[in-house]
């Protein structure tokens, strides 16, 4: 992980340069085929950056160069050498569609962190694709905020995830104008000189919850779990968030005790059977009982008519109370009264959804398919304390 221009396509050339050559791996997968190295990212133009810094490596080499057989442009570049090995540029594209059915004893895929759906392409596809010959994987990229790129740096770094890791500042590149950095360094904003220069994990910009508040609410969770029930005062807040078109219903219920809010039920399903829906929300109900705020907008008062004996506090989203209650929830983490735990559900087929990428993501131009985060706010909704002074609502659009 480096900021721009360190130099990480060349490192990356370097070494698949060398796997090639020496062919790092267990004897008793020679039988496997021929050595595979693959060097990936979101685009085929992006791919071959490092897989043309590699042919200009092997070309100007009088030692390299006569080991190699055939260069190759079409249907993807590749180039082999004499001993068997090879060297491809692929694209992630289509969710990895294109990498399926193929093996690797090397796969280096650049720019992972913007990956649109990593999740699923680096464990469902990638990894898969190096069980063969057990291969090795190289993430490799830019920062990208804290996505899931992040939360993977941090499992290798803590020793929950086996692997090396490596940062670099783009000013250790000594190829690199001095005059230039120094202007850049100079009108960058702190955030940016941060991740495009220093090559570190911050917030992007223009977040709901910034970066260090889920961090808190994560870490406090485990702190916490077990202390909340049993003390007086203990109640429970479900706030559902229905689903249109495109989007899920989500429906998240809070323990409150003592001024804290911990997450202790979340349910999220794509389906648009209101009876389902209804019958969901009063199991719900029975499980946890306590006030019941619903996403009335659209056809979510016939849900709300239906669930009358629960009394149900009911809220139409408009780009007002979207603001307002958005905003609770970020005064809530800003105040450390709220903690989660790391909720991953299935979403589909091979797919992956997570509660921390969801809120970590959520940003205030960009929040239309925030279910989750919406189910949250409305949950939280009732423990605004209208003398607050609170931030104002920062909203470009809803």
């Amino acid at each position: 992980m480096t900021g721009n221009r360190w130099g990480k396509s060349f490192v990356s050339a370097v070494k698949i340069v060398h796997h090639a050559l020496y062919r790092p791996r267990e004897l008793r997968f020679d039988a496997s085929g021929k050595y595979r190295i693959a060097t990936a990212s979101i685009t085929q133009d992006q791919a071959n950056i490092v897989f043309n810094q590699v042919v200009r490596l092997v070309r100007q080499s009088p030692v390299v160069e006569p080991l190699l057989t055939n260069l190759i442009r079409t249907p993807y570049p590749r180039l082999e050498f004499g001993n068997g090995a090879t060297i491809e540029a692929r694209s992630t594209q289509n969710r990895g569609e294109y990498l399926l059915g193929h093996d690797y004893d090397l796969f280096i895929f650049d720019e992972v962190a913007f990956e649109s759906d990593p999740e699923y392409v680096v464990e469902e596809v990638i990894q898969m694709r190096l069980a063969d010959r057990e291969g090795r994987l190289d993430l490799v990229s830019t920062p990208n905020g804290r996505n899931w790129f992040y939360r993977r740096a941090r499992e290798v770094i803590e020793g929950k995830r086996d692997g090396y890791f490596q940062s670099g500042d783009s000013r250790e590149n000594m190829y690199i104008s001095r005059d230039f950095l120094e202007d850049r360094l100079k009108y960058f904003s702190d955030r940016r000189v941060q991740q495009n220069i220093m090559g570190q994990f911050v917030d992007s910009g223009g977040e709901i919850l910034k970066g260090e508040y889920v961090d808190a609410a994560l870490m406090h969770y485990n702190e916490i779990e077990g202390t909340l029930r049993g003390i007086k005062g203990t109640s429970f807040l479900s706030g559902w968030d229905l689903a249109r078109k495109r989007t899920a219903t989500v429906g998240l219920t809070v323990e409150v005790a003592d001024g804290l809010a911990r997450v202790v039920s979340l349910e999220r399903f794509r389906m648009f059977d209101w009876n389902v829906v209804i019958e969901k929300i009063k199991q719900r109900q029975l499980e946890y009982p306590g006030q019941l705020i619903i996403d009335a907008t659209g056809l979510g008062d016939v849900v709300v008519e239906q669930l009358k004996e629960f009394n149900p506090t009911a809220v139409i989203f408009t780009p007002a109370t979207k603001a307002e209650l958005l905003t609770n929830v970020e005064l809530m983490h800003a105040r450390n009264q709220i903690v989660y735990e790391r909720w991953e559900l299935p979403d589909g087929p091979g797919k992956i959804w997570s509660l921390e990428d969801e809120l970590r993501q959520a940003r205030w131009d960009d929040n239309n398919e925030c279910d989750a985060l919406m189910a949250l706010a409305l949950a939280l909704w009732p423990l605004r304390k209208k003398s607050d002074l609170s931030p104002a609502p920062r909203v470009g659009r809803v």
